[in-house]
């Protein structure tokens, strides 16, 4: 299995330490090939706890490491690798990774590795550990690789880069830990002759155990089917948004159709999740000016408080509007880190931005001249319940303003199945308000005809003014037929 050389627990105390103090993450990954087995070793270096300095032309900085890896077997030095590992020519200090392969006969192997800044000797860490090569076992048995954790995988564009593997670029997890803001496992695993060792379909079962009451407890799973091939590549992907924090341990197995197990690899991973399962009180202790609502200027505080009103439930309301005035920005920061929390726990600022991106396409869309485009009745009916299916725009009718009706096929806010709004601009302009819905807790206005026609008030339908809720039938007055046409 893919080893961690060092345990969480180390993970973050390194976390803690001087922004100086090296970082780096070590993995690595054995695989079987026809010509020669190997192992990958992948190293990825935090750029902020490195030395950069600029280049010859001072636009640019970079760091540089020494790395220097062994393979051991006792005292006996049986591979060794030394070389300068740099990092991108950056304004920035980027975290930079590399990957070496070594190919190794099977055995037991201490591996030992050194990392070191080029330019401060005493800014260096070291890590050990073990690691097996077993792929010479009897011809019958089903091999599998190690399991590689993948913090990311795409299409490759440049087959000769290093991080490039069966024509994926793939990128590792470093230390097998999924912060709050990974809300999906890859994995990459091969599995070797299933043409010769099965010889039909056969199934791929992968999941995610905890230890509970020190029994192992499948709290993820899936499957997928595979034909036979002398190399089967697996890279798949599972949901854990709804993971709670704590270690864990990813498996893949192969079965056959009479799902018999053939071979079986894991690793060991540990998922921080800090605000899925989080009281009020918890949420109200993080540190705000470390989450997205910190890197917020008071002007898009406001703005992206006054975005989220359509959203926020009534009794929430009065309450939105007092944070929107306060002075003190830290309780804008609060109100609105709160409310995405709720939203998305695992990955609040995602959601946030991906929400922001459309209110201000609606606040461009809706603007009219009275406030932002989103506090317009058209805007919060779009932010509040999206899109509509199908819109009628009229602005010839003589004798009435212009006006828009909405058409919504589905509608799980209120269980509610082909519902419509309509909406009119009395003053002629861009300011339309909503005159008449059909949705349960909107504007329901009977007499919204009479008040769309009030140009023309000698031609309702019937003779009783008072009590009259429909116009008379008109080429030139046809609202009513495209609100009840769908």
């Amino acid at each position: 299995m893919m080893k961690k050389i060092f345990q969480s627990l180390v993970f973050f105390l390194l976390l803690s330490f001087s922004s100086q103090a090296l970082d780096a993450s070590i993995t690595y990954s054995t695989f079987k090939s026809p010509s020669q087995n190997y192992v990958e070793v992948y190293l990825y270096v935090v750029g902020q706890t490195v030395t950069y300095v600029p280049n010859a032309d001072s636009t640019m900085f970079q760091a540089g490491v020494e790395v220097v890896i062994l393979f051991k077997q006792g005292e006996e030095i049986i591979k060794f690798d030394k070389y300068n590992l740099n990092s991108p020519k950056s304004s920035l200090k980027e975290n930079f990774v590399d990957l070496k392969r070594f190919a190794l006969p099977d055995g037991e192997y201490q591996i030992e590795v050194s990392i070191q800044d080029n330019q401060d000797s005493t800014n260096v860490v070291r890590y050990s550990g073990n690691l097996k090569m077993e792929y010479s076992k009897d011809e019958n048995v089903l091999l599998q690789s190690d399991i590689e954790l993948l913090a990311s995988v795409k299409k490759a564009e440049n087959e000769e880069h290093v991080l490039v593997k069966n024509g994926y670029f793939i990128e590792p997890l470093p230390h097998n830990f999924y912060h709050k803001n990974l809300d999906k496992l890859i994995f990459y695993n091969e599995v070797y002759d299933t043409d010769k060792k099965i010889g039909d379909d056969f199934q791929v079962t992968y999941g995610i155990e905890r230890k509970i009451n020190n029994k192992a407890t499948t709290v993820l799973i899936g499957h997928k089917k595979r034909k036979p091939q002398p190399i089967n590549v697996l890279i798949l992907q599972m949901d854990i948004k709804e993971l709670p924090s704590g270690n864990y341990n990813f498996f893949v197995e192969i079965r056959n159709r009479a799902k018999e197990l053939l071979a079986r690899k894991s690793v060991e991973f540990t998922r921080s999740n800090p605000y899925l399962q989080a009281t009020h009180e918890q949420i109200e202790t993080v540190e705000i000016k470390d989450e997205f609502v910190g890197e917020l200027t008071r002007e898009e505080l406001r703005y992206s408080l006054k975005a989220i009103a359509p959203l926020v439930i009534d009794r929430d309301v009065e309450l939105l509007n007092s944070v929107i005035e306060n002075k003190d920005s830290t309780v804008q920061q609060r109100f609105l880190f709160n409310f995405w929390v709720n939203q998305n726990p695992n990955n609040p600022d995602i959601t946030y931005k991906a929400f922001m991106e459309i209110a201000k396409a609606v606040d461009k869309l809706y603007v009219d001249g009275f406030g932002y485009g989103f506090e317009s009745d058209r805007g919060r009916i779009f932010l509040r319940y999206g899109r509509p299916n199908d819109v009628i725009a009229v602005d010839t009718e003589p004798s009435a303003p212009p006006y828009e009706i909405w058409f919504y096929n589905d509608f799980p806010e209120t269980n509610q199945a082909d519902v419509k709004f309509l909406f009119y601009a009395p003053d002629l302009g861009t300011n339309y308000r909503l005159l008449h819905s059909t949705v349960r807790g909107e504007v329901n206005n009977p007499q919204w005809q009479l008040q769309l026609y009030n140009s023309v008030p000698n031609e309702v339908s019937g003779s009783n003014y008072i009590d009259a809720t429909e116009m008379q039938g008109n080429v030139n007055r046809r609202a009513a037929e495209y609100f009840n046409e769908n």
